[in-house]
């Protein structure tokens, strides 16, 4: 395994203009890259006299557990959780209000006399010990006892993220994941502060969320996937329990229910949903653009009612996702009546709405977001140009499904090919004319699973091109650098061996051999 240190004296590489010229030649090997980093003398030792010192409330104690639940199987050690103070040995979490570290930053100082982490929020400290997990040798996250030593080389961090908005969708329509895969994507993409997962929760494939008064949506449109196999849907119960243990990182979900198109499982299984009302048999290939839900029917909209207010009753989050894309059977004049009738129906249910950018062609109230699939044109979304905000998802970019290399066996290449650089080098606010920092809410990474069958595979897509993102989302402008970026993502590879992730070793990231 790579050895790494921070060199004594050194500012490491954040605090200044990250140029190639300017990179420092040693860094901390953490994910996103932390806004300001500095050496520290010393070196702290986790020890079998070690303890979890919290200071906080429950919230930052539920934090403290959650550490301690990494730490304990590796190394062997009983990592008490208590009050008061802390010694040298001890690993301290401390919420103490400090205001100008956000909801979201945190401070991490270590060295012989001790590690504290504090934040303003316990939200901060849940992002700081993503830090500290990578700050310790990869090996802390195996699930048995491992010799260590376990220790962090002397380092004062302060960090706090560059967007709000840092975002990972999983599309659970083409290929159903059940709540335990969810479960574990939600554990890997907490691991690089991403704060937002989002479920794309139907589409002609298949309908994954059971709703009140309509059971026929996944008894029926719910029961195939793409190919033909088998589907499976959430029950509220499980979908509430995702949505649970998201809140439990400090993620929040955003249901997507995509309209008009891309609504062949709803169409299916019920016939009044169709102008003609004839119900289309089930679909299981890959095309997209050939359904529309029948704008002109008011069970469309007593139905979308149903939908959104049982999303909306069961998920704490702002938003519902309408989807809005690929509207190709639905006319120019029936897609700005919908999506203006849908619009009301979100709001209607305390939300703001969430749709593909395709949606800013209908007036647009500013509560609502758009997501930026689009590329290639330069101009002002139309969406922006109302003063929406955006979320930054470039299918060239940010698209996880598409391939990495035209031998990748599994994927798409509808958008290019995507190298691991490809999704690390692009900035958010230069994509379009005329859209800068204040318009961006974030970014987000999408992965749709036409070709993705499993979690192993939504894992071989998404790391290590998922942490680009991140980063992209959480660090400063100023730190952006391929070459310090791709070491300190090598680091992470003994990490997910260690975790079990089913990572693509891509020839451009210089892995540990």
């Amino acid at each position: 395994m790579r050895s790494w240190s921070i060199l004594p004296g050194a500012l490491v590489a954040l605090a200044v203009a990250a140029t190639p010229a300017a990179a420092a030649p040693a860094t901390v090997p953490v994910v996103p890259l932390p806004a300001e980093v500095h050496a520290a003398p010393g070196t702290f030792a986790l020890t079998s006299a070690s303890r979890i010192v919290v200071h906080g409330g429950a919230a930052a104690a539920a934090v403290a557990a959650q550490l301690a639940a990494i730490l304990r199987p590796s190394t062997g050690f009983a990592l008490p959780i208590v009050s008061g103070r802390a010694g040298a040995a001890d690993l301290e979490l401390r919420v103490d209000g400090d205001a100008s570290l956000g909801r979201e930053g945190y401070r991490l100082e270590a060295g012989a006399h001790g590690l504290q982490l504090s934040a303003n929020r316990p939200e901060g400290l849940f992002r700081g010990l993503q830090t500290l997990r990578q700050l310790l040798p990869a090996a802390i996250e195996q699930p048995s006892a491992q010799p260590g030593p376990w220790t962090v080389a002397g380092v004062r961090m302060a960090d706090r993220p560059r967007f709000g908005w840092r975002g990972a969708m999983l599309d659970v329509a083409r290929h159903f994941m059940s709540v335990a895969e969810v479960e574990r994507y939600l554990d890997e993409i907490a691991l690089y502060k991403v704060n937002v997962l989002h479920l794309h929760l139907s589409d002609d494939q298949g309908w994954r969320i059971a709703i009140p008064g309509w059971p026929r949506l996944t008894s029926y449109g719910g029961s195939l996937e793409v190919g033909g196999t088998r589907g499976g849907f959430y029950t509220a119960a499980d979908y509430q329990a995702i949505v649970a243990y998201a809140a439990a990182r400090y993620i929040t979900i955003v249901p997507e229910i995509d309209t008009p198109g891309h609504t062949n499982a709803a169409l299916a299984s019920y016939a009044q949903l169709n102008c003609d009302g004839q119900a289309p048999p089930l679909y299981t290939g890959t095309d997209v653009g050939f359904s529309s839900l029948c704008v002109s029917k008011a069970v469309t909209y007593s139905f979308l009612d149903d939908v959104i207010g049982a999303l909306a009753a069961m998920t704490p989050g702002p938003y519902i996702h309408i989807g809005g894309d690929e509207a190709q059977s639905t006319t120019a004049s029936d897609y700005q009546t919908f999506i203006t009738k849908v619009e009301r129906i979100v709001h209607a249910h305390g939300k703001s709405m969430m749709g593909w950018d395709d949606i800013g062609v209908v007036p647009l109230q500013k509560t609502d977001v758009a997501q930026i699939w689009h590329f290639g044109d330069r101009s002002k979304p139309a969406a922006a140009k109302q003063g929406v905000k955006l979320v930054m998802s470039p299918a060239n970019k940010a698209y996880l499904d598409m391939k990495y290399n035209p031998n990748t066996p599994l994927g798409q290449d509808w958008a290019g090919l995507t190298k691991v650089e490809d999704a690390y080098d692009w900035d958010p606010t230069t994509l379009f004319d005329g859209v800068g920092e204040n318009d961006v809410l974030g970014v987000e990474a999408p992965l749709w699973t036409e070709t993705i069958t499993d979690i192993a595979d939504a894992e071989y897509m998404a790391f290590p091109r998922l942490p680009a993102i991140a980063e992209i989302g959480w660090s400063p402008k100023r730190t952006h650098d391929w070459r310090s970026f791709r070491r300190r993502l090598a680091a992470q590879g003994p990490r997910w061996e260690a975790m079990g992730i089913n990572f693509y070793r891509a020839a451009e990231v210089p892995w540990p051999r």
